[in-house]
């Protein structure tokens, strides 16, 4: 008598058809506006390429990218989670928690301990969020909202409201200051996070759980794929993600406190997600989008900067941004109905 021991946990195919339908359906939640960033980025870069002579500069354009290498690293990693059904409102407090972390042990104990423990930090952050929400049934938002309240307490605790200064080791410097052909090592980082998890979200069959968790988990669930394993997995890479963008912006500035971070940078993870074209409900979105949607965001900051425009107006501009792009995810859902 022989028995088949191959199980749905343990083999690499695509689900079966009933899963397939349910994947399908979530990877064609899609319309115009899979694209629609792109047009009001041309035509934002192009009016300011116009209006501001230094804005076209290779100077100021690779100063963008190294100021938002951190935001670009949370917030492609952020669109996991947004598109796996759930949102990660903690990850300002993980950055800020992981780089005072990090920032304390390379003082006390070298820089490759400090951001080996920083980053460790990051991921068990993300796993406790993704073990909350998966396991034990909580919202998402109610979640990540409170484990924001502990880490934040946390890092406040850990460094007594101080900041550290990392200027007795400038090998910490290195990892974002070094340039290799001319960029610095944080592009060259967001570069690379990139490129790795949007080949995982397009091209590999978690990817395709990913999106099979926000379009209809239910469905997905019936079907065998692990949904929890999915949803925990981008909380996970998220939170290791956030650690990092951590990492770098401490390595550029040198130092490190409890209040950094936070609720603004929140705030830009999720509106360069929303503009860029991620649905807030889960099920669409892609990390080029997110890229564009950050940029965007980026270039709006930086040509009220070079214009020298009234900044209460970039926080009004960025409000109605924000308020068109989620107004745009609800008509086009609407429409899909």
């Amino acid at each position: 008598m022989t028995t088949n021991t191959k199980t749905p946990e343990t083999h690499s195919e695509l689900p079966p058809a009933g899963a397939r339908t349910g994947i399908s359906e979530a990877l064609h939640i899609r319309s115009w506006r899979s694209a629609a960033i792109v047009v009001p980025f041309v035509v934002l870069f192009v009016v300011l390429s116009v209006a501001s002579g230094p804005f076209l500069t290779t100077s100021n354009l690779l100063n963008i990218a190294d100021q938002q290498s951190a935001v670009l690293i949370i917030a492609v990693a952020s669109t996991l989670v947004l598109i796996a059904g759930g949102i990660d409102l903690s990850v300002g407090a993980t950055y800020a928690l992981s780089a005072v972390v990090s920032a304390q042990v390379a003082v006390s104990h070298g820089v490759a301990l400090g951001i080996v423990t920083g980053m460790a930090l990051g991921i068990v952050a993300g796993l406790i969020n993704g073990i909350v929400t998966t396991f034990f049934r909580v919202n998402s938002l109610i979640a990540t909202l409170a484990t924001a309240l502990i880490f934040s307490g946390i890092a406040a605790k850990l460094s007594n409201g101080n900041l550290i200064v990392l200027t007795n080791q400038p090998a910490y410097a290195k990892i974002a200051q070094t340039q290799f052909l001319g960029v610095r090592m944080s592009i060259w980082l967001a570069l690379a996070v990139i490129i790795v998890l949007g080949l995982l979200l397009s091209r590999t069959t978690n990817g395709r759980y990913i999106y099979a968790a926000g379009g209809n988990a239910q469905a997905a669930r019936l079907a065998g794929v692990r949904i929890n394993f999915v949803v925990i997995l981008a909380f996970t890479i998220n939170g290791a993600a956030a650690a990092l963008g951590g990492i770098i912006d401490t390595s550029r500035v040198l130092s490190a406190q409890s209040s950094s971070g936070g609720n603004t940078l929140t705030f830009l993870v999720l509106t360069g997600i929303v503009v860029g074209g991620t649905s807030i409900l889960g099920g669409a979105g892609a990390i080029w989008r997110t890229v564009v949607g950050v940029l965007f965001i980026a270039l709006v900051g930086n040509g009220f900067d070079l214009l020298g425009l009234d900044p209460l107006y970039e926080q009004i501009t960025l409000g109605i941004i924000l308020l068109v792009a989620v107004g745009t995810d609800a008509w086009s859902r609407l429409r899909q109905s």
